[in-house]
């Protein structure tokens, strides 16, 4: 190494870096909370550590060091198709990596059947009886070691009744939906050190009772809890506030008062609050866009829930993979028929480093779940395409296709500022 130039060789240390083995850690109790101070896995062979690679060897070292830096960071694993040997030869791979650096990993489940509606990330697999199959081939090779599952993102807050009039008229497709979760819950939550999060969607799509409800149904009560805003970008602050209420109406609905028992129906949400004067005057009601009107939801459950036990109250996790800068919003003057603000969204930066120790009672971790880098899909923003208008008209990658120039302004626009991680415990 000493051959190279100072940015190479910080580039390569920086690679270097994902594949070195953690100190040892202690034996974790048998059961489902994520500690603490759990350290979480780099993949050395991530598609940012390939790019500074390729970045090395074009000479490009501004790019190398940045790509470099941000395969240091710890990132989810995705797992969206194959048969039931395939995947768990996968997850079977990403354990001993796991175990070789002493960390958790974690990992995303993505193959439930008629997964996103058939859009962008669509896929899954063929039928319930093969999705079964395959999560149960999936947890098994989790087997006894320590990890994470955010167990398929969208699924509950995208459910087959809400695909469309003709998707689901007769409701038999979203009974299999949720029956699928229930079975997927329990197979993950057989092996003694999984900590599985049911996908909620985020702080700007379903309400809180909504969402509630179908964790409710999902059987969330036999998880360590529910994850939110995979790949999207609310803030964190946000998505921790929008959690906290939706754990409380799960609570509200299930152990809390008798007379609430089954009506996460009538919990306040960021959309609306019977606690609020809703009068018409200005800041007189929830606006789920102003987080400064949110304080009347949180006086609706003061007055319903302040006295839950907090052991009783659902934890969940964040992804903070591209929320550093919020969301996105049009700038004044422009106007797309479906401006698809979820899409990748320019000039977007990463959001807080990974952790366990997130210091908000409820949020058991921020996690980069969404691989940083990988496009959302081919967006028009409503308009006749064929490309993205934001982007000049040029066509965005397909949904997981890696991209390069996407990688490079959410890791140059992070917040907080993006370093080399050199943590060695």
């Amino acid at each position: 190494m000493r051959f190279l130039k100072p940015a190479v060789a910080i580039a390569a240390a920086a690679l270097a870096l994902g594949s070195t083995p953690a100190s040892a850690v202690a034996a974790q109790p048998a059961d489902h909370t994520l500690p603490s101070d759990s350290r979480f896995y780099v993949d050395p062979h991530s598609d940012a550590a390939n790019q500074a690679l390729t970045d090395v060897k074009a000479g490009d070292l501004r790019d190398a060091v940045t790509m470099a830096k941000l395969a240091g960071w710890p990132e989810a694993t995705w797992f969206t198709g194959g048969s039931p040997q395939q995947v768990a030869k996968q997850v079977s791979t990403l354990m001993r990596g796991a175990r070789r650096q002493r960390a958790v990993p974690v990992l995303v489940s993505y193959d439930i059947p008629l997964r996103d509606c058939g859009q962008y990330s669509s896929g899954g697999a063929p039928s319930d009886a093969a999705y079964r199959q395959w999560i149960a081939a999936f947890a098994a090779a989790i087997g006894q070691a320590r990890a994470v599952v955010i167990l398929e993102p969208d699924a509950l807050a995208n459910l087959p009744q809400d695909c469309g009039a003709s998707t689901d008229p007769t409701g038999a497709l979203t009974a299999a939906r949720m029956a699928d979760l229930r079975y997927a819950v329990s197979v993950l939550e057989a092996e003694p050190h999984t900590s599985v999060y049911l996908d909620a969607g985020n702080s700007q799509w379903r309400a809180v009772g909504d969402i509630a409800q179908r964790l409710i149904d999902a059987d969330v009560a036999d998880t360590q809890g529910f994850s939110l805003n995979v790949s999207n970008y609310q803030p964190t602050d946000q998505s921790d506030h929008y959690g906290t209420w939706v754990s409380q109406c799960v609570w509200f609905a299930t152990a809390g008062p008798s007379w609430a028992t089954g009506h996460a129906d009538w919990c306040a949400s960021q959309y609306y609050s019977p606690a609020a004067p809703n009068d018409g005057l200005p800041g007189d009601s929830v606006s789920s866009s102003d987080p400064s009107t949110w304080h009347w939801t949180d006086d609706w459950f003061a007055q319903n829930t302040g006295s839950a036990p907090a052991g009783q109250l659902t934890h969940f996790v964040v992804d903070t993979s591209r929320n550093g800068l919020g969301a996105w919003n049009p700038p004044a003057g422009t106007s797309y028929p479906d401006p698809q603000t979820w899409c990748n969204p320019p000039g977007r930066g990463m959001g807080k480093r990974p952790t366990a120790d997130t210091g908000v009672p409820l949020a058991d971790a921020y996690l980069y779940i969404k691989t940083i880098g990988q496009s959302d899909g081919s967006c028009t923003r409503g308009t006749a395409g064929p490309g993205d208008p934001v982007y000049g008209g040029a066509a965005d990658p397909s949904a997981g296709t890696w991209w390069p120039a996407q990688a490079l302004t959410l890791a140059d626009n992070a917040v907080p500022a993006l370093t080399f991680n050199f943590d060695l415990r």
